[in-house]
């Protein structure tokens, strides 16, 4: 590696609006900084890109603090990057080697439908939140923190249900384009919380049946939705879904 940084070779799948049919275009970055985030190093292919005239390459990005749940790429085969626990954004470019080539796409699913290039679509999720994903009733002014008693195992599982971002890396990385790690997570948040308890049989099936309506997949166990998700959110949440769809089923 040179004084100036690493040089990086990228395949980044293009593809126009609509349904233009789509390739994998070679590109090379120099001057690569090991503590730049891999969309910084896009941000400069893309600088490169406009000065020479040329179109740049469409990806999705916010808050790059690993919050929003905005960015979302394929880097390498796997959802998110090779490094566990992370969004995109958050990859750094300390991870790669000098001369490396990097393999980049967009969430591939049928229900994520490519817009351009590495942007898809992912107002399913929107549609199937819409369903259930939250909690109507009408409780007044606030409580007391200690009115209403939850143990803390119940407090904790919704807590990490809740820490889903929404980004879509499970239904990229399932083979089965699956968006249970999602709705699960979704529907756990309210289901170990008295408050989730008024709605919690029609959250269940409204949001499973919309996500069945979606055309999303359904779960065969292979666990990789797991091992991609940026929050390590457990597929211990599909099962608890899958409990309250079935008692959501006989209470209706």
């Amino acid at each position: 590696m040179s004084e100036k940084g690493m040089t990086i070779h990228l395949k980044i799948w293009r593809q126009a609006r609509g349904a233009a049919k789509g390739e994998f275009k070679d590109y090379t970055v120099e001057n690569v900084q090991v503590e730049m985030s891999f969309l910084e190093m896009l941000d400069i292919l893309n600088e490169q890109l406009v000065k020479k005239g040329e179109e740049a390459v469409e990806f999705d990005n916010d808050c790059r603090e690993g919050i929003c749940g905005t960015c979302g790429l394929v880097i390498q085969g796997v959802a998110h990057g090779t490094h566990a626990g992370t969004t995109t954004c958050e990859v750094r470019m300390r991870t790669f080697k000098d001369g490396d080539t990097i393999t980049v796409e967009p969430f591939r699913a049928g229900p994520f439908p490519i817009i351009k290039d590495l942007v898809v679509d992912r107002t399913a999720f929107d549609r199937i939140q819409q369903q259930g994903g939250f909690n109507s009733v009408n409780v007044g002014s606030a409580p007391d923190a200690n009115d209403l008693l939850i143990p803390k195992p119940d407090a904790d599982k919704a807590m990490d249900a809740a820490a889903c971002i929404g980004c879509g890396a499970c239904v990229a990385a399932c083979p089965n384009a699956s968006a249970s790690l999602f709705v699960s997570a979704k529907i756990g948040q309210f289901a170990y919380l008295p408050q989730g308890g008024p709605e919690r049989a029609r959250r269940a099936l409204a949001m499973v049946g919309q996500m069945d309506e979606e055309g999303f997949g359904d779960c065969s166990n292979h666990g990789e939705c797991e091992a991609v998700c940026p929050k390590e959110i457990s597929i211990e949440f599909i099962a608890k879904m899958r409990r309250e769809f079935v008692k959501g089923a006989f209470k209706g």
